[in-house]
């Protein structure tokens, strides 16, 4: 059928140069340089529509003489083959076989008659066959070629309208790369071009790309389908990343995301996640460069999880979810390759952390009774935010199958958060607690907040500051030089494990069944340290 827009905006045709795929032309090339009269259609041998214009464009070959060029251009050169023995053509018949004509031409359909006067005018394409639009464009053709308008065509021999069939230039196999290879592409990013011989996987993993785990290739065409996650300009600047400064524009953080094998919808996350590490208050460089080993670790909150079918149940801070695993990684990736942080280089962590390969899940807010983490920090119930913090280990187990009160549970949690750092080391710390579903249930019986779950932990780890003094058992903790300048009721005040209340974050997650909760355990808070941000994520 026709079609009233014009794909080329009524503009001059598009200069091109294709190959014959003609018997003894196939080494020559015709060229059009978009000025002057052209009568071109683009086909393909698997359409049937197509087998009806072909024989027409013939006729209309043979009757416009040199005065006015007609060519079609098949989009395989087998089926090229195909047409060319079937109706016998002397009409040229070019090979548009990498498809970058048809898709500089805008060809969504097959068949498409393009038609340009000898003023260069371009006239309205004509999109699969309607048999007086045919009829009435030949005859137009011959009023300007001033040839004879009665070529012998039986038109009433012909159906009356056929669809066309869809252009192999947007067949999903072809179009990314299309898209990739056109000289408006999106993509601006070096690109590094493999031997023959080389193997694309060992390549990233010479280049120094990888964390250690083999990468998904980022290819053009790859790429171009993760920047479709997002609305964002693949130009715009996300974040200036530590410690090399780099800048992270979208399509950089869609590279690392692919590499990290994230679908498309996962890349808002990754971009709100990389702006939020970003900041001087997370302080991202510290983060990755302390010799502690500290870590991103990401928490997900709001509509998107479920959109993105995020695991927050069964197994939620391990593997088995992609969108978990990816999206982490996918940070943590662009980080490095983007900041140059490295293992060896910035990253001088004594013993390493698993979290840097990736520490990403969602809260399981329907299984929380009190509000979850995006709304305790300011966000509307319906937002979608990621929330980092800067932690040194995780998750450390808190096993209790044994108490039945809200207050003997949350003592349990309290000893357990006393191994933060060390049982003597108070203050300044922060810690991630990952309540499971069925203490969450321990605690709502007896009606605790979370307000009164970090007020318990608070009470039962504090301990007067005497029992804080480093001695011969452990020589961390206050040093027996300022305790002795201390009086005795400055070291009976007793201290809790954290400095405040708010330095206690608590989520719901993992399976209903298993009362085994879970914390990460912080690295230095504040100025001198790390600051917990979150980052409304936006597509």
């Amino acid at each position: 059928m026709s079609a009233s827009s014009n794909p080329l905006d009524a503009g001059p045709l598009l200069p091109f140069e294709l190959p014959f795929s003609s018997p003894g032309k196939a080494d020559q090339a015709h060229a059009y340089t978009g000025a002057g009269p052209m009568l071109l259609c683009f086909v393909k041998d698997d359409c049937p529509t197509c087998h009806e214009v072909v024989p027409l464009l013939e006729i209309a070959y043979q009757k416009l003489g040199g005065k006015w060029p007609v060519v079609l251009i098949g989009q395989t050169d087998e089926g090229n083959k195909k047409l060319q023995e079937k109706y016998n053509l002397s009409v040229p018949i070019l090979s548009d076989s990498t498809l970058r004509t048809s898709y500089n031409y805008g060809i969504d359909t097959v068949p498409t008659l393009f038609a340009a006067t000898p003023q260069g005018s371009n006239l309205e394409p004509l999109i699969g066959f309607v048999s007086d639009e045919w009829q009435a464009r030949f005859r137009q053709c011959a009023e300007l070629a001033e040839v004879e308008p009665n070529w012998g065509i039986s038109w009433s021999d012909l159906p009356q309208w056929r669809p066309g069939c869809g252009s192999l230039s947007v067949d999903p196999v072809h179009a990314d790369r299309l898209r990739a290879e056109a000289e408006n592409s999106p993509l601006r990013a070096r690109r590094l071009e493999l031997g023959s011989a080389d193997d694309e996987f060992e390549f990233m993993f010479d280049q120094g790309f990888s964390d250690g785990l083999p990468l998904v290739p980022p290819t053009p065409e790859r790429v171009l389908r993760m920047l479709d996650g997002c609305t964002r300009d693949p130009q715009s600047l996300v974040a200036i990343v530590p410690p090399n400064m780099g800048e992270a524009t979208v399509e950089k953080v869609a590279i690392n995301a692919v590499m990290a094998g994230c679908k498309p919808e996962y890349l808002p996350v990754v971009i709100a996640a990389l702006e939020a590490v970003c900041t001087d208050a997370f302080n991202i460089h510290g983060v990755m460069a302390t010799t502690m080993g500290a870590s991103p670790v990401m928490v997900v909150n709001g509509p998107i999880r479920h959109r993105l079918e995020m695991n927050m149940g069964v197994g939620a801070l391990g593997q088995g979810n992609r969108a978990n695993a990816t999206i982490g990684r996918a940070l943590r990736l662009a980080i490095r390759n983007i900041g140059g942080a490295k293992p060896g280089g910035t990253e001088r962590s004594t013993l390493g952390n698993p979290m840097k390969f990736t520490m990403c899940f969602a809260e399981w807010e329907e299984r929380n009774p009190w509000s979850p983490l995006h709304v305790d920090r300011g966000y509307d119930p319906d937002e979608s935010v990621v929330t980092v913090f800067g932690m040194t280990s995780g998750p450390t187990l808190m096993v209790d199958q044994d108490s039945r009160s809200a207050s003997q549970l949350g003592g349990s949690f309290g000893l357990c958060l006393e191994s933060v750092f060390h049982p003597k080391a108070h203050g300044g710390l922060e810690a991630l607690v990952v309540v499971c579903p069925e203490h969450v249930d321990t605690f709502i019986r007896d009606g605790y907040t979370k307000a009164n779950i970090r007020d318990r932990i608070q009470e039962v780890t504090a301990t007067p500051l005497r029992n804080l003094v480093a001695d011969d058992i452990s020589a961390v903790g206050l040093k027996a030089e300022q305790a002795a300048q201390m009086d005795a009721a400055k070291l009976d005040k007793k201290v809790p494990k954290f400095r405040s209340p708010d330095d206690i974050h608590l989520v719901v997650a993992g399976a209903d069944a298993g009362k085994f909760s879970g914390a990460f355990h912080g690295w230095a808070t504040g100025s001198m340290g790390t600051i917990s941000q979150s980052q409304k994520i936006d597509d």
